[in-house]
């Protein structure tokens, strides 16, 4: 126990020289250094630190994580959002100097909506730089930010000259957040008061921040939010003018004067992560959403599955090529590059949700599966046993369905068991395609808590519990068929006991 805390207390010690010795930019050079993907903020300082590994991260919070646990030195960030930071860590500090300053903008939609779009957005930041809108919603949002209290009016709309779709990040105070229930903070203020102005009634998706201008230029959404202006961006998205300014600042680690003992630290936590704002509704909801796409798609799947193996057990060789083509096209894709295509290539142009689309994509995942599953089953039943079904009078179907798809079946299950399985982790990719499911969830409420402990806890522990249920049904459907486990009674049902 005395070098448990030894040790704990060295690297207390530790820590805090480190982020003594960081006082300039120049100081941080051969250090590790994080920063939020697809922002570009490190472009500011590569000149100033040539040594420095800059290490790539998701969210902002996933920035503090590896901060405090000494994965990197420092970080990257805007300066409001820091602020945000500071009042949750006030161990957090910055260097005195920044690492330079950006201009936000919105980039626009590749479709037919873009030149009046591009028109009507430049006319509104304009407009609103003159009357003072963009200083009274900074004032609102960032300077006098509370995160508790502050709500963003979404009613109001007309709607005379349509929807568009929005791209937030979702997990970015005070820019985009969820806040009861709904997304608020700048970015979101800052369009519904456009889309009033316009006539427009917008719909606004969270999707992780590298995916937005993607998502943009694809043209799935009309607009994207908070886009760092750069050269190589000017030459090949359509962005507005900039509706804000702000430094970046580099974030080390400080002394902590929290005063919180640790129980006091958990219950606080709890508190956040589940009871203000109803966030446990979050974790239902989001959970809702894995169940629906995890059993759709189980069930679609196995149909499809079964479908294409009846089309091609004859041994087809058209049908066997296609078939096993699109096997080894599948099979070979990574599941989050499978999503984005279908999302942002093949249903680019239409309205079906990322929910649906993610039921399309792992329902051929699953089918994919089913497909090998009943070769091995049914390959493994010897032909002898067709043979003499056929002779006793089945028909094909009926030797098949009767004699081989049984016993074959107690191959494949166990196999069918590990699958879904599977599929249930498979889904936490979703959000990647604006999907609110379980895993998204707890990344939108540790970006509004900053605490991992109990999101990433509860989450894994209700991914084990859908996992459990789906498993203990697929094991019922196992014991069910196995000719094992019938009874008696059962087996000899039809026979008359010869006296």
């Amino acid at each position: 126990m005395r070098k448990l805390i030894a040790v704990v207390l060295l690297s207390l010690c530790f820590f805090s020289v480190n982020a003594a010795e960081f006082d300039t930019i120049e100081s941080l050079n051969g250090h590790d250094i994080g920063v939020q993907t697809a922002v570009l903020y490190e472009e500011l300082i590569q000149d100033r630190v040539p040594d420095t590994t800059f290490q790539y991260y998701t969210m902002p919070n996933d920035l503090i994580l590896a901060l405090q646990s000494g994965k990197i030195d420092a970080y990257l960030i805007e300066e409001v959002s820091y602020g945000v930071q500071k009042k949750n860590h006030p161990e957090l500090t910055v260097l005195e100097e920044p690492a330079g300053y950006i201009n936000a903008t919105c980039i626009i939609g590749n479709n037919e909506k873009q030149d009046r779009l591009l028109s009507e957005l430049n006319a509104f930041i304009a407009e609103s730089k003159e009357n003072g809108l963009l200083d009274k919603l900074y004032d609102y949002w960032i300077t006098d930010f509370d995160p508790i209290n502050d709500t963003c009016d979404v009613t109001g709309f007309t709607g005379e000259n349509g929807v568009i779709s929005v791209a937030v990040e979702g997990g970015y105070e005070p820019f985009s957040f969820i806040s009861n229930g709904h997304v608020s903070g700048f970015d979101v203020d800052f369009m519904c008061r456009f889309a009033r102005a316009y006539g427009y009634t917008p719909e606004f998706y969270e999707v992780p921040f590298e995916a937005i201008a993607p998502g943009v230029e694809s043209g799935k959404y009309d607009i994207g939010m908070n886009i760092v202006v750069s050269e190589e961006r000017n030459e090949t998205g359509t962005l507005s003018d900039v509706y804000y300014s702000t430094p970046i600042r580099l974030v080390i680690l400080g002394e902590d004067d929290s005063a919180l003992s640790f129980f006091d630290q958990l219950a606080e936590s709890f508190y956040k992560t589940f009871i203000r704002e109803n966030r446990w509704q979050l974790f239902l909801q989001g959970a809702g959403i894995t169940i629906l796409i995890t059993v759709t798609s189980i069930i679609a799947g196995t149909i499809l599955g079964f479908l294409v193996y009846m089309l091609c057990r004859k041994g087809g060789k058209v049908s066997n090529s296609i078939t096993n083509f699109f096997l080894w096209l599948i099979h070979g894709m990574p599941t989050v590059l499978l999503l984005m295509i279908l999302y942002y290539i093949v249903f680019g142009s239409s309205s079906l949700s990322g929910t649906w689309v993610s039921v399309v994509g792992f329902s051929l995942m699953f089918a994919c599966f089913m497909i090998d599953m009943l070769r091995v089953g049914c390959n493994a039943i010897g032909r002898g046993q067709f043979e003499a079904s056929r002779a006793l009078g089945y028909s094909e179907n009926q030797s098949f369905f009767r004699i081989i798809l049984p016993q074959a079946a107690q191959h494949f299950l166990p196999i069918y068991r590990n699958d879904v399985i599977t599929l249930i982790k498979e889904t936490s990719v979703v959000g990647y395609i604006a999907v609110l499911d379980l895993t998204k969830i707890s990344d939108l409420v540790r970006s509004r808590t900053y605490e991992a402990f109990f999101p990433l806890i509860v989450t894994a522990i209700m991914y084990f519990v859908i996992s459990a249920i789906l498993t203990r049904v697929v094991t019922m459907i196992e014991h069910a068929i196995d000719p094992k486990r019938r009874k008696k009674e059962k087996i000899l049902k039809g026979i008359k006991e010869v006296e």
